[in-house]
């Protein structure tokens, strides 16, 4: 029966140390909480004077948002340092001593919180986010994931703290989050292709991509799929997860278009007139004011089955493909003109077909000639079965 009723020791404990401990203990830490708020805004203005000299803003708002964690932790210091001089009990000095760790811990977390609120923050305010809004969703996925963490190191450094066994409460969180993780695999396979997408930014909402066998224009970047419009108005979703192992060709990134085409003369043209025509045409090139110089090739390549070919090569310093058509066309009116202005003119397939007479047998019957030769008469002609 003994062995079921608690232990009495701490009851001989309390009886043989002095109650004004226990009774001074709130109004000493009712003081060493003005202590910490007025050491905790001494601290914020020395950072602020600080932090003003630097050219970035983020330390400001660093600074004002820790006014909660320096007060906490300057009044766990004052309580520490207090206990060690009064004279109490053991059992309060340790109890003591382990609030104050606990509330150290708490102080660091806390601030450690609202970091994650002030880094989301600068990131939302950046120019880099108003340049890629695709990645506004994962900075707020981010920044609520940095807080899951914060809150489970935080739980398990208070766990460890009071006595618990962190480690095997650990490993049944592992155990558990490998369960879930290949429960849901193929969804956090998008989610980390999201990040994919948003660290390597091989596209952004608003390009034109060509992605394996089609192209279209990224409409929108989810953190599960992304969107493409294609040319038919067409909507098509990609898994992220598998968007990130495709390959991607971004036509949006170019930062010039080229010009390929072949040219094709009448084989009436002479060879004055051809270099009339070379000179021509590379000079309409050379002339425009979005041509990129370092590489224009205007060449007869060869004598083709009606045409004689002259091969065109160059690039140009344009955006978009709106632009493109327009060069071109300007361009191609060009050509033509250097073309009339040469006496010559453009081939297009032809072919030549001789037609020869020969002996009508129908009309050498009607004149009662024998339409066949005399060595076949008599020969019967023989048939073979197929």
């Amino acid at each position: 029966m003994n062995s079921t009723l608690p232990s009495m020791s701490f009851l001989h404990d309390l009886s043989v140390q002095p109650f004004w401990p226990w009774f001074s203990f709130p109004t000493i830490l009712l003081l060493a909480w003005g202590a910490g708020a007025l050491l905790g805004r001494m601290t914020r203005v020395v950072l602020t004077r600080i932090t003003r000299h630097t050219s970035i803003t983020w330390d400001d708002a660093l600074v004002s948002r820790m006014g909660g964690p320096m007060t906490l932790a300057w009044t766990a210091a004052a309580v520490s340092v207090t206990s060690s001089f009064l004279n109490w009990g053991s059992r309060l000095f340790a109890g003591t001593q382990r609030g104050v760790k606990i509330a150290f811990l708490f102080a660091l977390f806390w601030a450690l919180w609202r970091a994650v609120d002030v880094i989301r923050a600068t990131i939302t305010e950046s120019r880099w986010l108003r340049e890629h809004l695709s990645s506004s969703a994962l900075v707020l996925l981010g920044a609520r994931i940095s807080k899951i963490l914060v809150f489970v190191l935080a739980l398990a450094s208070l766990l460890s703290e009071l006595g618990y066994p962190v480690a095997s409460i650990v490993a049944g969180l592992g155990i558990g989050g490998l369960a879930v993780a290949l429960a849901a695999r193929s969804t956090l396979e998008n989610l980390l292709g999201a990040f994919s997408i948003a660290a390597d930014r091989p596209f952004q909402e608003g390009d034109v991509v060509k992605i394996e066998d089609f192209t279209a224009t990224v409409e929108s970047i989810g953190l599960r799929s992304t969107r493409f419009r294609t040319p038919d108005r067409t909507l098509i979703s990609l898994p992220n997860g598998k968007l990130a192992d495709m390959r991607i060709e971004s036509l949006t990134a170019r930062d010039r278009f080229l010009l390929k085409c072949v040219v094709g003369l009448v084989y009436n043209t002479t060879a004055k007139q051809m270099r009339e025509v070379l000179d021509g045409m590379e000079a309409v090139l050379r002339g425009h004011p979005q041509i990129w110089p370092d590489e224009v090739t205007v060449r007869f390549s060869e004598l083709g089955e009606s045409s004689l070919n002259i091969e065109i090569l160059a690039w140009f310093l344009v955006k978009t493909r709106v632009e493109f058509l327009l060069v071109r066309q300007e361009i191609l009116l060009g050509f033509m003109d250097v073309v009339e202005k040469a006496g010559t003119s453009f081939a297009f397939p032809t072919r030549t077909v001789h037609l020869q007479r020969e002996p009508d047998d129908f009309s050498s019957r009607k004149v009662g000639r024998d339409p066949y030769p005399s060595e076949l008469k008599g020969v019967v002609p023989s048939r073979t079965a197929p």
